[in-house]
């Protein structure tokens, strides 16, 4: 490669750095070697393509002297027109800077990129055994029957569907779960009140923001419960007070005492005790209510999932204005998919809809006209169906299973959802060393003191199943038991 100052003979492949620029320029040559080789139509956009990576990469780095234009279309083998325009372009981005007389340069602007890009999902790395909860098993993701309903959702969306949607959601859509959560959960379900979000995340954010613009400051959470309900509330300017719970549900003394006008709760089954609310709580949460004009929020966190009897119906039908219900497909299908719903109050309606318009502009409309027509097949009710048994034949053998290796545990919380607490004979603690024995074996588990303060003390475990086979819940205990003895 020849260069200005020099008087080199050099093919391509045996190209050398300019005198008067560093070396980096010849490091980075093999990369615009494919341009010469590119169709002669895209060999412009080859080119500028690739001084651009030479250029983010730090292959090309600030203050490198390149060739004149004439000299490296004579390398490249290509028009010098295209060179120039090349770097014509790139000056105008930035990337390079000239000046007449002077040549062209690698400009100073550009920092080299970060190579490659980390994934961030949450996992339990070299685990030899994952009893952490919260995790369906996707393995039973209806792949056969979702490809189907996608493309018949793609035949027939007529093109006008694929713009802007309402922002509360395809009214498709929202029809389609208004049927399916008054039949199955017993909610009142007017589809001019949901809102189509991406999860519960995206709900109690949505419901966050809309509290905070009222003045709420603070929230009541169920106290041991999700931490991300704290989490997100502090993301939108609210602070979480802790609501101690008894066998029945929140205590309604200390909710009295907390002057707080919103609360967010799992009353069908609580994460993580468990428990079910009993009639009598429920009655008074919303006499409560009713009493400070508040808003309950309810998540209705597995609800689909009951094996001794059937689910007990969501709060939210016993008194829709004082009560936002939200749920989601995370559990009954995948948490990749992003698919919930929120139904609320109609005082809340109008401020959560334009919160959500302006959060992102309403939900994608393809996976929204492929999870109605999921629901309106009957396969979605097929599905969870085939899970419902799945997930009950899991719990029975981990409950076999923790019975076997652990003799006198006491399994408590009713026969629902994807986890179970288990408080071991007091012989497996302190609860420290029982986790540090558990670790050191690879074993992945969590203690229900991570959920909240009022977890109690020994050895109390969230124990999720859904995602295991019958074959590694035994295995898994087994290790756990084996790593753990005291």
């Amino acid at each position: 490669m020849t260069s200005s100052g020099t008087n080199s003979g050099a093919t391509p492949g045996q190209a050398r750095s300019a005198p008067d620029g560093p070396a980096s320029w010849a490091a980075a040559w093999e990369v615009l070697l494919p341009a010469a080789q590119a169709p002669a139509r895209a060999r412009g956009r080859t080119l500028q393509a690739a001084l651009r990576e030479a250029v983010r990469s730090g292959r090309l780095a600030a203050g490198t002297r390149l060739p004149s234009s004439r000299e490296l279309a004579a390398d490249l083998g290509v028009s010098r027109g295209l060179v120039t325009e090349a770097y014509e372009q790139l000056t105008a981005e930035g990337y390079l800077r000239s000046s007449r007389g002077a040549g062209t340069w690698v400009g100073g602007a550009v920092r080299a990129a970060h190579p490659g890009a980390r994934d961030l999902a949450p996992r339990s790395p070299g685990a030899r055994a994952d009893f952490l909860p919260g995790t369906p098993d996707l393995s039973l993701f209806p792949r056969a029957a979702w490809a189907a309903a996608h493309r018949g959702v793609l035949a027939e969306l007529p093109h006008s569907a694929l713009g802007y949607p309402d922002p509360r959601g395809l009214p498709r859509l929202r029809t389609a779960l208004a049927g399916l959560l008054a039949r199955r959960r017993g909610v009142v379900a007017d589809p001019e009140r949901i809102v189509v979000v991406s999860g519960v995340a995206q709900a109690i954010t949505l419901l966050g923001c809309v509290l905070h613009a009222r003045g709420v400051r603070t929230v009541g959470v169920e106290d041991p419960g999700s931490p991300d309900h704290g989490a997100l509330y502090a993301s939108a300017g609210i602070g979480a007070v802790p609501l101690p719970l008894d066998e029945e549900g929140p205590a309604m003394g200390p909710l009295r005492e907390a002057q707080v006008r919103a609360v967010v709760i799992t009353p069908a089954h609580q994460f993580p005790s468990g428990i079910a609310y009993s009639a009598r709580r429920r009655a008074a949460l919303l006499d409560w209510a009713r009493s400070v004009d508040g808003l309950v929020i309810e998540d209705d966190y597995d609800g689909d999932f009951r094996y001794d009897r059937a689910p007990v119906g969501a709060l939210q039908g016993l008194d829709p204005e004082h009560v936002a219900y939200t749920g989601s497909v995370s559990k009954s299908l995948a948490p990749g998919l992003r698919l919930g719903w929120l139904l609320v109050p109609q005082a809340f309606a109008e401020e959560v809809v334009e919160r959500k318009r302006t959060m992102d502009l309403g939900h994608p409309v393809v996976d929204q006209a492929l999870l109605a027509r999921f629901v309106e097949r009957g396969d979605y009710d097929r599905h969870l169906r085939r899970c419902q048994r799945a997930y009950k034949e899991r719990r029975d053998v981990l409950v076999s299973a923790l019975e076997e290796h652990f003799p006198g545990v006491e399994v408590s919380g009713i026969a629902a959802g994807l986890h179970v607490i288990a408080r071991l004979p007091g012989r497996h603690g302190p609860l420290d060393r029982f986790l540090e024995r558990a670790a050191a074996a690879r074993v992945a588990v969590r203690p229900l003191a991570a959920y909240g303060a009022s977890a109690g003390d020994g050895v109390r475990l969230v124990i999720g199943y859904g995602h295991l086979s019958p074959a590694r819940i035994r295995e898994g205990v087994r290790v756990m038991a084996d790593a753990t003895r005291a």
